[in-house]
């Protein structure tokens, strides 16, 4: 939505029905395939042009958030600005209704929100793809934050391949009051011992098809188990949404968000209320695919 010399947009959280990770790379990165879906959970970030040269300022409704260089909505901020010589200040202020260090992607959300609002409000010369590229630098789940949908995500996460938007479904996310390290749980992975088996052809042709159940049954998560086998609960929170209707469950990313899936709302709702009584602490949504096509 435009202003008069502003910007607003909604950031989209994410999911991952599958991931898997194959292996470790050169650069330290690790390469991965995953079949990632957008759900209409977002933040809303606004972005005005001020007058007031080489001016940048991040501010949030959440005081322990970083509003610096910390920030990578903050950084993508600055990046634009230095790249491309804009001369008018910048005010960003962002609503976070995404729980953070989630695994649902919150953070890259945002950051490809500030890509393409500032592209528009400053009109920059910058094509999709060099606006990709440059979502690349600054985070791995960041172009497939900017592209959104149902998506085949390889590489590090930067090659994206779009799909058949996923059938009619529910989700139900729960975000325990945990603190999961992205990068020690990656750092912890070992392929000789997790014994997660992927199938994403199988997950890929259910996608196709429609088939939510066949798609249900094809997800995993290569690193479910290490977060799992550092805090238990994640495999309780799975059981508790299965044991009440959902088709099935997952932790996405590297958790501590476990999302169940369900073929009707009401059952949803169900399984929000036993979590509720369970989990007292636990952010819970229930959320719907989001598809911008």
């Amino acid at each position: 939505m435009r202003q008069a010399n502003g910007i607003s947009l909604r950031a989209y959280a994410k999911i991952n029905l599958s991931l898997e990770v194959l292996g470790k790379r050169p650069d330290g990165y690790h390469s991965l395939r995953s079949v990632m879906q957008t759900v209409n959970l977002y933040d809303t970030v606004h972005i005005k042009a001020v007058a007031k040269e080489n001016y940048l300022k991040l501010v949030t409704n959440l005081p322990y958030l970083p509003s610096d260089s910390r920030n990578i909505a903050y950084k993508a901020a600055r990046l634009l600005i230095d790249r491309f010589g804009i001369r008018e200040g910048v005010f960003i202020s962002l609503e976070k209704r995404i729980p953070v260090s989630a695994g649902l992607g919150g953070g890259s959300a945002d950051c490809a929100a500030v890509l393409i609002g500032m592209r528009n409000l400053f009109n920059l010369s910058v094509s999709r793809w060099e606006l990709l590229k440059i979502g690349k630098e600054l985070g791995a789940d960041v172009p497939f934050c900017m592209t959104m949908g149902t998506v085949l995500a390889e590489g590090i996460g930067e090659r994206l391949t779009r799909l058949r938007p996923m059938p009619k479904s529910w989700f139900l996310l729960a975000r325990l009051p945990i603190v999961v390290s992205t990068a020690d749980i990656f750092s912890a992975y070992n392929p000789d011992v997790v014994e997660i088996k992927h199938d994403t052809q199988r997950l890929l042709a259910s996608i196709r098809r429609g088939d939510l159940p066949g798609l249900c049954a094809s997800m995993a998560n290569s690193l479910e188990s290490v977060t799992a086998g550092i805090h238990p609960v994640i495999k309780e929170l799975k059981e508790l949404m299965l044991i009440n209707g959902a088709l099935g469950a997952l932790m996405s990313g590297s958790g501590p968000t476990v999302f169940g899936v369900f073929d009707d709302k009401k059952r949803a709702a169900s399984a929000e209320a036993a979590v509720c009584e369970r989990f007292a602490d636990a952010d819970v949504f229930i959320v719907r695919p989001y598809n911008n096509r």
